[in-house]
């Protein structure tokens, strides 16, 4: 057993010495399941760190800190975030930023909340990001409900743990002095889950946002996951309209709804034979809507359709057969008509998210690896989709983390976090950050 390991079993952590493998409340495909390789100069360094006298008062800190992150959590997880609406906690979030200790804080043109902290020369700028948002729609009870170490609550542990996870590693840095030689942006991001599209990242990483070198996303919970690959996906709103009318007085007029279930069908069939090989490929008909009476012909007919992998080129491949299906059931049900005008579509693009990746043998992923492996738990791993999608796709090193603890049902009424040695996150995170950050000598 190495000194640092001896030291944080001594010390810091527990003595049963055994690590949560809670996976992340994110879209993930399977796990890698061979040891990952890490090349010996990046454990070299992690050990380092953790051996910095200030380093191991951060360590402690965190453990100070956890009544007031677990405050912290309780607070932001009280205060609703519906899609679009993250406003009043992205105001609630900077205010806490700015009395953590940030040099700076603001909220940018979508609704993203930064934080800098600045380093020694600033030649580099470091993200460490979570996101404001739920998938909980306005008039959610979002009040916490707490059983011994258990939080219940929609939206504790996906992404509100995150954000307070990401408080406390600022938090931490200010309490111990320690002085970075990079930048570093604490952020919390809007639009991170469903038809929010990743807006809030996606401006970051447009020309009005940020420099950005490298980005530490922090989504769903435990500590035995990297995320290196992003889980493309494009998503549809796809409506068909017609004339409507009298079930029977109109009777021959198109029917939106028989083209609709015509193009599902099609769909579904040339999509199954499509996703039995190759690179895993997914894809869902997940709502669908309208007509206004049983005894009346719908004037439209319309469904949300996801399609997810990890290659883009399979992304554009299942693409093509929705588009084909759509156009074919509105063929169909024209020839089928008996009087008055042609039935139409709309496709609407509702959703975009860029596939890539980084390599595992890219230093932001080797350092995440083998910090990960440093607080004794063996990492795996895997492709999501997560606000890293975003840097991935512009060639950013970028990795996802989770937030320590364990969570549950996520996008449920009844999510539930534990706090199960959650500080885990916390320190694993505040090593990632320190080694691509570096540490200034001296304290602030």
């Amino acid at each position: 057993m190495n000194k640092p390991t001896q030291y944080l079993l001594r010390g810091l952590l527990p003595a049963t010495f055994a690590f949560c493998l809670a996976a992340p409340a994110v879209a993930q495909s399977p796990a890698t399941e061979k040891p990952i390789s890490v090349d010996k100069r990046y454990e070299n360094d992690i050990k380092a760190l953790a051996k910095n006298a200030t380093v191991k008062a951060a360590f402690k800190t965190i453990l100070d800190l956890e009544p007031q992150t677990l405050q912290d959590l309780i607070t932001l997880t009280e205060i609703p975030a519906p899609p679009f609406k993250e406003e009043v906690r992205g105001r609630k979030y900077a205010e806490m930023l700015r009395a953590a200790g940030a040099d700076s804080v603001w909220i940018d043109e979508v609704g993203n909340v930064l934080a800098r902290r600045k380093g020694k020369n600033g030649s580099k700028t470091v993200v460490m990001e979570a996101h404001l948002d739920t998938v909980f729609p306005e008039g959610t009870d979002v009040k916490v409900k707490q059983r011994g170490d258990t939080l219940l609550a929609p939206g504790v542990g996906d992404d509100t743990r995150g954000l307070a996870m990401v408080l406390s590693v600022l938090k931490t840095l200010e309490k111990t002095g320690l002085e970075t030689e990079a930048d570093v942006l604490f952020i919390g991001t809007v639009g991170e889950e469903g038809l929010g599209d990743l807006r809030g990242v996606k401006h970051l990483f447009s020309e009005k946002g940020p420099k950005i070198d490298s980005y530490i996303a922090v989504d769903g919970t435990g500590i035995g996951t990297v995320t290196n690959r992003g889980l493309g996906s494009h998503r549809y709103r796809i409506t068909f309209k017609g004339p409507g009318g009298h079930s029977s007085g109109a009777f021959g007029l198109v029917n939106p709804h028989n083209a609709l279930g015509r193009a599902i069908h099609y769909f579904a069939v040339e999509a199954d034979k499509f996703t039995k090989e190759g690179i895993r490929t997914t894809y869902n008909v997940g709502v669908i809507g309208g007509g206004t009476s049983v005894n009346s012909i719908p004037f439209e007919s319309w469904m949300e359709v996801d399609m997810r992998s990890e290659s883009p080129e399979r992304v554009e491949g299942i693409d093509k057969l929705l588009q084909a299906a759509v156009q074919r059931a509105l063929q169909e049900e024209n020839q089928m008509k008996r009087l008055g005008p042609n039935l139409t579509v709309e496709v609407k693009l509702i959703g975009d998210r860029p596939a890539g990746g980084v390599d595992p043998g890219v230093t932001l992923v080797q350092r995440s690896v083998a910090a990960t492996r440093f607080l004794g738990t063996e990492p795996a791993l895997r492709v999501g989709s997560t606000n890293s999608n975003i840097a991935f796709s512009k060639g950013i090193p970028a990795v996802t983390i989770g937030s320590g603890g364990k969570g549950s049902n996520a996008h449920a009424l009844d999510e539930y976090w534990i706090n199960d040695k959650a500080y885990l996150g916390t320190q694993r995170a505040l090593l990632l950050l320190l080694s691509e950050t570096g540490i200034a000598k001296g304290k602030k």
